[in-house]
Order: C-alpha cells, then sequence, then structure tokens
C-alpha cells in the first residue's frame, strides 16, 4: 500500500466516524490539515469507493474469521457437561508460526 492510498483511507475513516459525508474535497481537506502529500487521484478513489460501499460495513466485516468458530465451539461445550466447559474455556495453545525463508538463506538470489 502507498502512503496516499492509506492517508486518505484513513481520511475517509476520519470523515466517516464525524459523519461528515464522504468527498474527494472533503478528503483532501482533512490530507491538506494534516499536512500530507498525495497523489490528487488517492481522494478521488476513496470517495467512488464511499459511494458504492458503506463503510461502516467494511469496517464490520474487517474483523476476521476466528470468532464464529469460538461461538460455535461454545454450545457444543455447554451440553458435554462442566469438565468439558471448563476445558473448552481454557485457551488453547498457540503454536508458533513458522520462519519465513529468504532467498539469501539458499545461498542464491533470484537475480543471480
Amino acid at each position: 500500500m502507498s502512503l496516499g492510498e492509506i492517508a486518505s483511507s484513513y481520511a475517509a475513516l476520519v470523515l466517516h466516524d464525524d459523519q461528515i459525508p464522504i468527498t474527494a474535497d472533503k478528503i483532501s481537506a482533512v490530507l491538506k490539515s494534516a499536512n500530507v502529500q498525495v497523489e490528487s487521484y488517492w481522494p478521488i478513489l476513496i470517495a467512488k469507493l464511499a459511494e458504492k460501499r458503506n463503510l461502516g460495513d467494511l469496517i464490520a466485516s474487517a474483523g476476521g474469521g476466528g470468532a464464529p468458530v469460538a461461538i460455535a465451539a461454545a454450545p457444543v461445550a455447554a451440553a458435554a457437561g462442566g469438565a468439558a466447559a471448563a476445558a473448552a474455556a481454557a485457551p488453547a495453545p498457540q503454536q508458533e508460526e513458522p520462519k519465513e525463508e529468504s532467498d539469501d538463506d539458499m545461498g542464491f538470489g533470484l537475480f543471480d
């Protein structure tokens, strides 16, 4: 993501939070007041996105996908009995994510 895209997105979120209609001019005004220089097309693109999609829905759907699984597992554990419910309440151990390998580790690169 570029600085212009991120800054324009944050400006749109500020406008949305204040319940101000999101337009390219208002996004540009927020960016100007924050002393952020962006390419002129970013406020236009973000304003067009805000016209077509409800930012409140986008914010609500950006939370990830972990919660429905936890909610679905809770009634199953409660139906199995008290001991199972107590075991389900204990947090699952987190697995360590595998370390990403880079070309430097292998001794060659993309353009060698």
